[in-house]
């Protein structure tokens, strides 16, 4: 929802927009348009990072802000506004003219994620366990505490994680990762890397090949763990741990429980001309049917287990 507001210093005729009206949480036209009114409904917390009204009238805003606004019902929404003011020929400051977009949803987001990435260094520094991700552009997404942990700087790490691993061990973790991830295969491997303690841990590194829902190779997610940890699986990480199962490991797991297509196609809700699709590797890789099929197996006690040779092995529970 967006809405328009204006300001005519000359004469003191303001302007909302509907819009403008609605995103206030007011019915258009049923108050006078007036900036102090629009200050009142502001969050007391955001209220300073609006202009003062002499700011104003000399012509000096802010191009645009982010506050609270909290509704006569309430309810509270995120506005984007953004000021402009216009001059006379003088240079004299005439009127301002601003619009507003509600951005509740892009901020909840962001302070979702900034939470997260809180959590996420919190259990770094804690645990040693972590999420981390890489892009198509190879740009990697690692926690600042990594860097904290063992003492060098993030932007190296991010160029280049491998640097975390003891020399002996580096070369060859890093030709067994790059050839999964050549192939955008899952890959796990094991590897000791030291702290700036100068501690040595031993840690299980997962990485594995992110689809979206038409098949398009989004990049890689990964989840590190020392050895002696039992890490849950985040929710992202189980995902990409789906979309590495194959044909072959469907059918070994329906032998595992002793059931035909028909059967996984009835426990899945797919049709079978679908499962068969996905047991010959004709599906793409982001296919929802993929996962509903592994749920399917899941619910009746199939594990898909990863190894440390990088294998993802199929067992019953």
């Amino acid at each position: 929802m967006s809405g328009a507001w204006s300001w005519v210093f000359a004469g003191g005729e303001q302007i909302w927009s509907p819009g403008f009206y609605r995103l206030l949480g007011l019915v258009p036209n049923a108050a006078k348009a007036r900036y102090d009114l629009l200050l009142s409904l502001i969050h007391p917390e955001d209220r300073h990072l609006m202009p003062a009204l002499t700011d104003i009238r000399q012509g000096h805003v802010p191009r645009e802000v982010i506050v609270r606004v909290i509704r006569p019902n309430g309810t509270v929404r995120t506005l984007s506004l953004t000021m402009e003011i216009r001059f006379s020929t003088e240079g004299r400051p005439v009127a301002l003219n601003g619009t507003a977009l509600d951005v509740s949803d892009r901020e909840q987001l962001a302070r979702l994620r900034q939470e997260e990435r809180r959590r996420q260094g919190a259990l770094y520094l804690t645990e040693h366990i972590t999420t981390f991700s890489m892009g198509l552009d190879r740009i990697r997404e690692i926690p600042f505490a990594v860097a904290q942990v063992h003492g060098l700087p993030l932007e190296e790490i991010c160029a280049d994680p491998y640097l975390l691993i003891v020399p002996e061990e580096r070369s060859a973790f890093q030709a067994a990762a790059a050839e999964r991830i050549e192939r955008r295969a899952f890959f796990q491997g094991t590897a000791h890397e030291r702290l700036a303690n100068g501690e040595l841990w031993h840690f299980r590194i997962l990485t594995m090949p992110i689809w979206d829902l038409d098949g398009t190779y989004l990049g890689r997610g990964g989840l590190k763990y020392p050895v002696r940890s039992h890490a849950p699986v985040p929710v992202g990480a189980h995902e990409g741990l789906e979309h590495s199962v194959t044909g072959h490991h469907l059918r070994a797991a329906r032998a595992l429980l002793d059931w035909s297509m028909m059967d996984l196609a009835q426990a899945s809700g797919l049709s079978h001309s679908t499962v068969r699709r996905l047991e010959d590797d004709s599906e793409h890789r982001g296919s929802r049917s993929r996962l509903h099929a592994v749920d399917a197996l899941r619910r009746a006690g199939v594990r898909f287990v990863p190894i440390d040779d990088g294998t993802l092995a199929v067992a019953r529970v």
